[in-house]
């Protein structure tokens, strides 16, 4: 299973007070197809990635993707969700269709409106995407989750928070060139690692600067197939791509060990017959500092254990041996949920097309992408190449 991105679009991320559902998923289908440099007539099918889960009063919303124009009526238009790597399930699902011959372009849009929630609705919002038989007694929702995940690592492997603290000064410096980032300040490594009033613990050993953000956005693509990328513009081509679905429950795994993760990047890179030291960059699912530590480690960038050296030693830096989420991560760019996976490919369709300004990695032509629903639970690996 193969194709390309050959069109993308990418709202600012943060609070948008004067924008719903409807109107970001508007505004990303249009400049996406406008980008891709065809009509909304040739859009052959549209796979909308949206998490809802209580964000937004209006549920069944696959149709709305219909409203940026009337050509798009009567196309079959799908509503794709698996938790936080809904964005990635509703791309790998559009290349299933265009492997099988069953569309020629596909539309997939990414949207999240959080900011209508009260914030002391959001972490049970949340947490629904845990096992809550188990885990909805954990307070503080998906902080709650992670703070345990982080303490389970810091019992065995020791105190990680100077570690945590750098991974987050790297992303927030990374932000500040990302025109899209929600947040675009240099916090520094002094202020992340300092638990004070404005960098507070939240939940376990995270503080403030460890979690990502509550955002509003929306992202899309256009895919096609490589026979038609390569009469197109640009177009940036799938080497390979994994999904792995592991248990929900946190209680049936070794929850530090991501072994999800590790699993759909070992399929990705065998598929692609890449190594990781072959790629240029990745962007990778931070919802917290802790989950980017634990993800160097699934990935193969270090051993087991060992995740603290690749922070602290600058392996992952924007001139390090693999910059790991140039465009800021989720931890600065912000992290509306069903937009997310969408962003992501979008802003590495950017990287390896040279278009993407202040976070470019110099020559970039391979880049890695991981995303993820619930902790580790529904893992996606998407392997890009620039193509034209």
């Amino acid at each position: 299973m193969t194709g390309c991105i050959v069109g993308w679009s990418h709202t600012a991320f943060g609070k948008h007070e004067n924008e719903d559902v409807e109107s970001l998923i508007v505004h990303a289908a249009t400049e996406a197809v406008k980008d891709a440099g065809i009509a909304p007539d040739d859009i052959d099918e549209i796979l909308l990635g949206h998490f809802g889960g209580g964000f937004s009063a209006q549920g069944f919303t696959s149709s709305l993707v219909l409203q940026e124009n009337e050509a798009f009526r009567f196309k079959p238009a799908t509503r794709v969700e698996n938790a936080c790597a809904t964005g990635s399930a509703a791309i790998h699902q559009g290349l299933k269709s265009i492997a099988a011959r069953q569309a020629r372009f596909v539309l997939v849009v990414g949207v999240e409106k959080m900011t209508d929630l009260p914030g002391r609705e959001i972490p049970a919002a949340l947490l629904t995407a845990a096992y809550l038989k188990e885990e909805a007694v954990i307070d503080g929702g998906f902080a709650g989750v992670f703070g345990q995940i982080a303490h389970t690592y810091f019992q065995r492997h020791g105190d990680q928070s100077e570690a945590l603290a750098s991974i987050a000064a790297k992303n927030h410096k990374n932000g500040c060139d990302n025109p899209l980032a929600q947040m675009q300040k240099d916090l520094g490594l002094e202020f992340c690692r300092t638990v004070s009033e404005k960098n507070p613990l939240v939940a376990g050993p995270l503080k403030r600067t460890d979690c990502s953000l509550v955002s509003d956005g929306a992202a899309a693509v256009v895919l096609t197939d490589v026979e038609t990328a390569l009469s197109m513009d640009k177009a940036v081509v799938f080497r390979s791509v994994a999904q792995i679905n592991d248990f929900l429950p946190m209680s049936k795994r070794d929850i530090v060990k991501f072994e999800g993760c590790e699993v759909a990047w070992r399929q990705a890179l065998d598929q692609s017959k890449l190594a990781l030291s072959d790629l240029d960059f990745v962007e990778t699912h931070d919802c917290f500092t802790i989950a980017e530590l634990l993800e160097y480690e699934a990935m193969g960038l270090t051993e087991r254990g060992q995740g603290a050296r690749a922070a602290l030693e600058g392996w992952t830096a924007k001139d390090g041996k693999l910059p790991v989420n140039p465009s800021g991560g989720l931890k600065a760019k912000g992290h509306p949920i069903g937009a997310t996976g969408v962003s992501m490919h979008a802003l590495t369709a950017m990287q390896l097309t040279g278009n993407a300004g202040g976070m470019q990695i110099k020559d970039a032509q391979i880049g890695g992408i991981f995303n993820m629903g619930g902790a580790a639970v529904a893992n996606y690996v998407s392997i890009l190449e620039a193509l034209r």
